[in-house]
C-alpha cells in the first residue's frame, strides 16, 4: 500500500467539497459561475456572463524522483541528498521572459484578457466559448523582445540539490512531497512539487510485518532440551535470550520495543523471534551411544544400531 507524507504542509484541498460546496470548490457561486465552468464564461442564452481577466502564470509541472534506502535507513530515518536537473526560474529576466530593460506588453490579440472568446449561435441562442489565448498562453501579456538567456521561457533547466528528511519508521511505496520543489512555471509561475519515491533494499535477517519484525534463531537439540541462554541480534545490537527448558520448534518469543518506530508517532514495534531446534544429522560413535542411552533411560523405541538408512544402503550392495 503507497503512503505519502507531505515534508512542507499538507496540500491544498481540492475537488468536491472544498469550502463546504457540492460543485467542487464554487461557494457560494451563482448560476452564472455554474455557465462559466461548462460554456467558457458565457450563458447560452445570449447572455455576455461576467468578464474575467488573464489567469495569471500557470503553475510549473510537479516531479518525481526514486529514492533507494538501505533496511537500516529506512527503519531509523536518514537525512538524503538529491540532485536533480530542474527547470527554474531565469535570473537573468527574474522571470518574466523579456530582455532586461523591457516589459512583457498587454497581448493585441485578448487585450489582455488571457481569452479568446468565440460566439456561435445554436438552438439555444448564442453560445459563448473562450479558449485560452494561443499568443499570450493566457497570461494577458506577449513578449516582443524576449529574453536571450531563456528565450521569452522565463526558466531554465539547471542543477539543484536538495536534503530530503526521511521520517524513521518508512517502508518501500512511501512517497515523501517537497512542496514547491517541482519545476518552476513558464514566465514568472509559481513551481510544482517534488515527488519522492522511496524503495527499500531487503534485509538479510529481518523480515517486517507493518512495525514489528520477525527473525529465526536456530537451536542445538541439548539447548532446547535443557534451556540455555543465546544472543540474539536485534537492530539496536545484540542482547541475551533465556530460553527456557523443553523448548519446541516454532516457539516465538517477543522483544518488545526492538521493531520498527511508529512514523511521525510514538513507539515501535516489536521483534517476533522464532526458535527453531536442529536435529543432528551425523553422529559420531560417542553421540550415537549417549543418545542410545537417554533412548533406552525415557523407555523411548529407536532403531537399532546398524538399521539406518546408510546401514540399509550398504547391506543391499553386499
Amino acid at each position: 500500500r503507497r503512503r505519502r507524507y507531505d515534508m512542507f504542509g499538507p496540500e491544498e484541498p481540492r475537488g468536491a467539497g472544498a469550502g463546504g460546496d457540492p460543485f467542487g470548490g464554487m461557494g457560494g457561486a451563482g448560476f452564472g459561475d455554474i455557465f462559466d465552468a461548462f460554456f467558457g464564461g458565457g450563458s447560452p442564452f445570449g447572455g455576455g456572463g461576467r468578464s474575467r481577466g488573464p489567469s495569471g502564470p500557470q503553475r510549473g509541472p510537479d516531479m518525481e524522483v526514486a529514492l533507494d534506502l538501505e533496511f537500516e535507513q529506512a527503519v531509523f530515518g536518514v537525512d538524503r541528498d538529491i540532485t536533480l536537473r530542474v527547470p527554474v526560474t531565469c535570473g537573468e529576466c527574474s522571470g518574466s521572459g523579456a530582455k532586461p530593460g523591457t516589459e512583457p506588453v498587454t497581448c493585441r490579440d485578448c487585450g489582455g484578457a488571457g481569452q479568446v472568446r468565440r460566439v456561435r449561435q445554436s438552438i439555444l441562442g448564442q453560445v459563448v466559448t473562450a479558449t485560452p489565448c494561443p499568443r499570450c498562453g493566457g497570461t494577458g501579456k506577449a513578449i516582443d523582445d524576449p529574453c536571450p538567456s531563456c528565450r521569452g521561457e522565463g526558466r531554465r533547466t539547471e542543477e539543484r540539490s536538495w536534503t530530503v528528511h526521511v521520517p524513521a519508521g518508512v517502508d518501500a511505496g512511501t512517497t515523501l512531497r517537497l512542496g514547491g520543489r517541482g519545476a518552476a512555471g513558464p514566465r514568472g509561475g509559481p513551481p510544482g512539487d517534488l515527488y519522492v519515491h522511496l524503495r527499500v533494499a531487503a534485509s538479510d535477517r529481518f523480515v517486517r510485518a507493518g512495525v514489528d519484525l520477525r527473525t529465526e534463531h536456530h537451536l542445538p537439540v541439548t539447548a532446547a532440551a535443557l534451556g540455555a541462554t543465546v544472543v540474539i541480534e536485534t537492530l539496536d545490537g545484540d542482547e541475551e535470550l533465556e530460553v527456557a527448558p523443553g523448548t519446541q520448534t516454532g516457539t516465538v518469543v517477543r522483544l518488545r520495543q526492538r521493531g520498527v518506530p511508529v512514523v511521525e508517532g510514538r513507539g515501535r514495534g516489536d521483534l517476533l523471534v522464532t526458535l527453531v531446534v536442529d536435529t543432528p544429522t551425523e553422529l559420531s560413535p560417542v553421540e550415537e551411544d549417549l543418545l542410545r542411552r537417554l533412548a533406552e533411560e525415557r523407555g523411548d523405541e529407536v532403531a537399532p544400531p546398524g538399521q539406518g538408512l546408510l546401514s540399509r544402503l550398504r547391506s543391499a550392495f553386499k
